[in-house]
């Protein structure tokens, strides 16, 4: 039985195209709806959130890149971090309200409603990947591209897979515990400021204290994204951590996701 929920979770894309098709196109341009700045939200709404950063702790903290990273600049070494992060954060905060915002779809038509949670990671990463595609084009044009540049979609995949896998156990908890809707919020700002983004690791002074960082996956993330695009080099230590990590996360998510959801029409 295990198997065949694991199955169907990861099936769910292609058994139901169609709908996974309309449910992304509908979510993704119903974002800028009767907006006037349409798409350019897109951009607007990460470039200002970037620039503030870049104000507080480039020009008033005066914060620095690790020396390792030569003469890059702190907002670029900030910014490789921040773009993946804004999917992961965006994604994860939407979560607790997927399923209670299509409370009366579900109740009232049959449908598969696994295809929720996975629209719900694909288009806050079509999103934001919009805007990462874009930095990386324009580090391109600095000289930054290396081979190594190929590890990125693979990185950047396996980091959907993880979010995936949290979306689905998030958002099924929040049809029972509705109180998770606050305690996610706050658990990711917690999560932000534990990962090295706005500052480098090497402030940190304790090998032992930097050495727990690693029990945090997006740390591994952001690390790898900084090391191949700025320093043209792999760690294979983060990338032996975001692999298990992240199928784990998938396959265990999509698991629970199915094993409770026939209960959601009785508590919506």
């Amino acid at each position: 039985m295990t198997i065949s929920l694991v199955r169907q979770w990861i099936l769910t894309p292609v058994t139901h195209y169609r709908l996974f098709h309309n449910f992304t196109r509908q979510d993704f341009f119903g974002q800028f709806a009767a907006s006037v700045g349409g798409l350019l939200w897109l951009f607007l709404t990460p470039i200002v959130q970037i620039l503030t950063y870049a104000f507080v702790f480039s020009i008033v903290f005066g914060m620095r890149p690790p020396e390792g990273f030569g003469e890059t600049s702190f907002v670029i070494f900030m910014v490789i971090g921040y773009l993946p992060w804004f999917a992961f954060a965006d994604t994860i905060s939407k979560s607790p309200m997927l399923l209670l915002e299509k409370a009366p779809l579900i109740t009232k038509v049959m449908f598969p409603t696994q295809i929720i949670p996975v629209v719900g990671t694909v288009v806050p990463y079509l999103t934001h990947g919009i805007g990462f595609g874009v930095l990386l084009l324009y580090l391109i044009f600095l000289g930054h591209l290396s081979w190594l540049w190929l590890w990125i979609p693979l990185v950047f995949f396996l980091q959907f897979l993880f979010t995936m896998g949290l979306v689905a156990i998030i958002s099924a908890l929040c049809v029972f515990l509705r109180d998770l809707q606050q305690l996610v919020g706050i658990l990711v700002f917690i999560w932000f400021f534990l990962t090295p983004i706005v500052y480098p690791i090497s402030m940190i002074q304790s090998e032992a204290t930097q050495n727990l960082f690693l029990l945090n996956p997006m740390h591994s993330f952001v690390n790898i994204y900084r090391e191949v695009i700025l320093l043209g080099e792999m760690s294979f230590t983060n990338l032996h951590i975001i692999i298990p990590v992240s199928l784990l996360s998938y396959l265990f998510g999509g698991w629970f996701y199915m094993r409770i959801k026939h209960a959601f029409g009785d508590v919506l």
